[in-house]
């Protein structure tokens, strides 16, 4: 079984929608997407979500469900400094790196800046909601595996958001999510895969085949867009307010 998991395009955040260029993406990737009709198609409750694969979805005259646990990870952290609240992955290199909890899918819930907010919730409702999808599927987990009484050729479409798939990464592959956030980055309606592999009749484990794809843009002499990347140097301009650094 395949899963593909998509970025939305350019987004609009204000209007929870797409840009002009965002909607020039989620046509090409309908264009992709058209060729390999999927078996099932998911969507994000968020509009940017939903914009991104109306095209698509229009073309194969399918519908998508909607799964709300696949809207944008929007877990918090506290700033003990200030009292504000942030995203997980609003902290400077200079404060995650030195925490080596963050490099352990066992123990990074347990960094007390993470305590501080409602992370570990929502890390679980992906994890719960992930795992229910593929158990629909006939994948039902055991510890680092899913058991298959058959495994299946479905490929299932998932459009979604950066961090939220960083979080079912984190979950299918056994890795904290903080270096996924931070080290990585998926490009609006990017493509990832992943893909089962059963070396041992009736277990499998997930493979990434490929990660944040944007060859349908390449194609079409569309240039990615950075959203969601800082500034190559800090005279970018792309820099924001320092947040735990010190």
């Amino acid at each position: 079984m395949k899963l593909v998991i998509v970025r939305h395009g350019e987004p609009d955040y204000e209007k929870d929608s797409l840009t002009p260029k965002g909607w020039r993406e989620a046509a090409l990737l309908a264009d992709r997407l058209c060729r390999e009709p999927a078996d099932a198609y998911y969507c994000s409750p968020l509009g940017r979500a939903r914009d991104t694969a109306r095209d698509t979805l229009q073309r194969l005259g399918r519908e998508a469900t909607v799964l709300p646990w696949l809207r944008e990870f929007s877990g918090t952290i506290i700033d003990p400094r200030t009292g504000e609240e942030s995203i997980i992955w609003d902290q400077m290199p200079q404060y995650w790196t030195r925490c080596p909890e963050f490099f352990d899918a066992g123990r990074w819930l347990e960094n007390p800046l993470i305590q501080t907010g409602d992370s570990a919730a929502m890390y679980q409702e992906v994890c719960d909601g992930l795992d229910a999808l593929l158990a629909s599927c006939g994948f039902v987990r055991r510890g680092m595996l899913y058991a298959a009484k058959e495994n299946c050729r479905k490929t299932l479409v998932l459009f979604c958001h950066f961090g939220v798939t960083m979080m079912m990464l984190s979950h299918l592959l056994g890795l904290s999510p903080i270096p996924l956030l931070h080290g990585l980055i998926l490009p609006p309606t990017s493509v990832s895969t992943l893909a089962t592999e059963e070396r041992r009749k009736g277990e499998v484990f997930f493979r990434c085949c490929g990660l944040g794809d944007v060859s349908h843009l390449y194609c079409a002499d569309e240039p990615p867009s950075r959203s969601g990347r800082f500034g190559e140097v800090y005279e970018d301009g792309y820099a924001v307010r320092p947040f735990i650094h010190d």
